[in-house]
């Protein structure tokens, strides 16, 4: 199911490739001038345009079934057929693509089926019907809980639960869209009467977006042995966040529009398949720590289940642009810091009969680790914003100003494996 390091493909620009070597084939819905939204595989600088490959005939029996869903302009029906679609595809694309491939001056004959990737624009993958953001990751949940709680950072049933709150789908974004300063409500220090206007302590979030594929029964919950086969691919998720809003507005019912007017994902689903091969065993908790109830504790998830993803955040300023300095790194961090796994966020989401649809997302909260430059927000950064984080064009930044750019990236590599990214999670921050 995964080409071995040393297979290369006939589209030159795709051996070597920082993100899409033929190893990774991720799945996203792209357009252009001339064509409407459409799904597409990204290999090297192109896409391969899956109705272009359907019309001339390059997929048979269950692959062609798979491209079929996967051609439209939404994922959704493709997420819905599943594991066994997911692979029949994958296998007919492994074989298309190879540099061996019988098929492969007939697929370099055929017209408009690669389109450069630089002259596509790319949309939201799946229509989301709900979206879930976690608190998954155990370092941001410290972090965040010190600065309120110096004494009690965690509250006792973040151990036992996967804790989440349910977000707002109309206002997901795709990379490279623009992100509008909300206004709302908040209370200044030493003030008992709060004020409306701009946020004015505005930070990103290092998350991973998980790609729910075939969904349950309502009041049929999933059993976490078979949470992995409802899980259709991940992507990078930037949960923008308005600090000072969320800080007048939490208690008692948590987020509300603190959250609920940005949050951004990368354009590529990097399905499961594909991720197979940096599956990883699920950190051992800290000594003292309480055992999962049984209905979240399977031992090949405790085994296989977690994901060693390395995960990066840059930013780049207006003024970094003017003077033509690159992004800046602000943190390295991994997904193996994740308090709960995949399979267990989904499990759990569902135990109380909830019903879980082809192309909802969940985000896994943010991503930090237990070091400093690991850290994948800037309210811990900055420790609240009592200190600054420096720039090398000279500025400074508690929170993100009007002009800025955060960019999300991940990337998973492995001794004799061939190392797979997501592309970019981008938005720039407007007033």
């Amino acid at each position: 199911m995964n080409a071995s390091s040393n297979t290369r493909s006939w589209i030159e620009s795709a051996n070597g490739h920082a993100d899409f070597p033929l190893q990774n084939l991720p799945l996203g819905v792209f357009s252009r001038p001339g064509l409407s939204p459409r799904g597409g595989v990204a290999i090297g600088d192109s896409i391969l345009d899956l109705q272009a490959a359907l019309e001339a005939g390059f997929f048979n029996g269950a692959a062609r079934a798979a491209a079929e869903a996967a051609s439209r302009d939404q994922l959704n029906d493709f997420f819905a057929l599943g594991v066994g679609a997911r692979q029949a595809l994958r296998r007919e694309l492994l074989h298309l693509l190879d540099e061996n491939s019988p098929q492969r001056a007939r697929l370099q004959a055929t017209a408009a089926l690669l389109h450069p990737m630089s002259e596509c624009q790319m949309h939201l993958p799946a229509r989301v019907g709900d979206y879930t953001d976690f608190y998954v990751g155990i370092h941001h949940a410290m972090n965040v809980g010190k600065l309120f709680r110096p004494d009690n950072p965690l509250l006792p049933n973040y151990k036992y639960v996967p804790i989440a709150y349910h977000g707002r789908a109309s206002t997901l974004c795709v990379s490279g869209a623009s992100v509008k300063r909300p206004n709302g409500q908040t209370l200044p220090p030493g003030e008992d009467v709060p004020q409306f206007g701009p946020c004015k302590r505005l930070d990103y979030e290092l998350e991973m977006g998980v790609w729910i594929g075939p969904g349950n029964a309502s009041g049929e919950a999933i059993e976490i042995a078979e949470a992995p086969q409802h899980i259709a691919g991940l992507c990078l998720l930037n949960d923008w966040s308005a600090r000072d809003i969320q800080a007048w507005e939490y208690q008692p019912l948590g987020p509300f529009l603190s959250k609920s007017f940005a949050t951004t994902v990368s354009p590529w689903v990097v399905t499961a398949e594909a991720l197979a091969p940096f599956r990883s065993p699920q950190p051992a908790r800290p000594e003292g720590d309480p055992q999962p109830l049984p209905y979240l504790l399977d031992a090949a998830d405790q085994q296989n289940g977690g994901l060693d993803i390395e995960l990066e955040v840059l930013l780049q300023t207006r003024q970094m642009k003017a003077q033509g300095l690159p992004a800046e790194r602000l943190a390295l961090s991994n997904t193996l810091n994740m308090y709960w796994t995949l399979a267990q966020m989904v499990t759990h989401h569902s135990v109380n009969g909830c019903k879980l649809q082809p192309g909802d997302l969940f985000g896994t909260g943010t991503l930090s680790g237990p070091q400093a430059s690991q850290f994948g927000s800037l309210l811990e950064m900055t420790e609240g914003g009592k200190t600054t984080v420096t720039l090398p064009s000279g500025e400074v930044r508690r929170f993100l100003e009007d002009g800025d750019e955060v960019i999300l990236r991940a990337r998973c590599k492995r001794e004799g494996q061939v190392s797979i990214g997501f592309g970019e999670c981008r938005g720039v921050i407007v007033g």
